[in-house]
């Protein structure tokens, strides 16, 4: 898909002006200390974002009641020095070449894949908000190919326009929102690759309400819609950062296809999800708790 080419607002290039220092001194860092100069700027974030800390509030309140209010804070605080390195892990990655990349991956897993893929009918990924979710397309680029990844438009163009080139330099296209069945469908049918997020709140009318961490929440079901149609089993995909720069892109047992209608396209979704969530559990402060996901 092409680069969008909305017209950039005063605001748009403010915002991205403000940003460009911020690109300048992670690139001017070795790769290693960018995460420590993102963990400040979350630092930063959460002491100014009165009303992201009041989201991730409310939503640990209703699903950890068992934490503390101290254990909530620390969880909150900890959960914007996480996203702070995030953002600056991605724009250090942003310097290296194919190979350069290959040298701060770790790959768990990995032989999920060509069971995944062997009927040859393409690949399905679902992951999450959690960890590093950008580098999962990289390596599914360089050793597959073919890859896409289903994205919603930054409200700023010129951050979009950057996210695009970050994605995309090796192969990794991406498809929006608007275009996301028809885009995908003709991937899987070309034999190709789609990273799909599927953790965020949609619309009622495009959702369907399964539990997350005991809850309902609006989800996608075009997931299992696609795996049903093309009879594709669905790889779940986390990219977690370690020590040193470096992340675990880590591959989990493929969710076959299995039923058919609505009822089929449900139970699959609420799986997909399952997995999310022991994931999260596992790792809470690598979440967007900040999002408000809940009815």
């Amino acid at each position: 898909m092409k680069s969008p080419a909305a017209t950039p607002t005063p605001r748009h290039r403010l915002e991205y002006g403000l940003a460009l220092p911020v690109k300048g001194l992670i690139r001017a860092l070795p790769h290693r200390s960018a995460r420590h100069v993102g963990k400040i700027i979350g630092e930063i974030a959460y002491r100014l974002d009165r009303r992201q800390r009041w989201v991730a509030e409310n939503n640990l309140r209703q699903l950890l009641p068992e934490l503390s209010d101290r254990q909530r804070r620390h969880l909150i605080r900890r959960c914007f020095r996480h996203f702070g390195g995030v953002i600056c892990d991605s724009l250090s990655l942003g310097r290296f070449d194919a190979v350069g990349i290959c040298r701060y991956l770790t790959l768990e897993g990995w032989e999920h894949l060509p069971r995944a893929e062997e009927k040859g009918r393409g690949l399905l990924i679902v992951s999450a908000h959690l960890g590093n979710w950008e580098v999962l397309a990289h390596p599914l680029e360089l050793y597959r190919g073919g890859m896409h990844i289903l994205s919603r438009r930054s409200d700023n163009p010129l951050i979009e326009r950057e996210l695009h080139r970050l994605r995309g330099r090796f192969g990794t296209s991406t498809i929006y929102k608007r275009q996301a069945a028809r885009g995908i469908s003709r991937a899987i049918r070309r034999g190709e690759g789609a990273i799909i997020l599927i953790d965020h709140r949609v619309h009622p009318n495009e959702g369907l309400e399964v539990p997350f961490f005991g809850s309902p929440a609006m989800t996608t079901p075009l997931v299992a819609r696609l795996s049903l149609l093309h009879q594709v089993p669905v790889v779940p995909m986390f990219g977690f950062p370690v020590q040193g720069g470096r992340f675990r892109v880590v591959a989990r047992q493929p969710i076959l296809p299995d039923g058919t209608g609505e009822t089929a396209v449900a139970t699959l979704t609420r799986r997909y999800l399952g997995v999310v969530e022991e994931e999260i559990r596992r790792r809470p402060e690598m979440w967007l708790w900040m999002h408000e996901r809940w009815i």
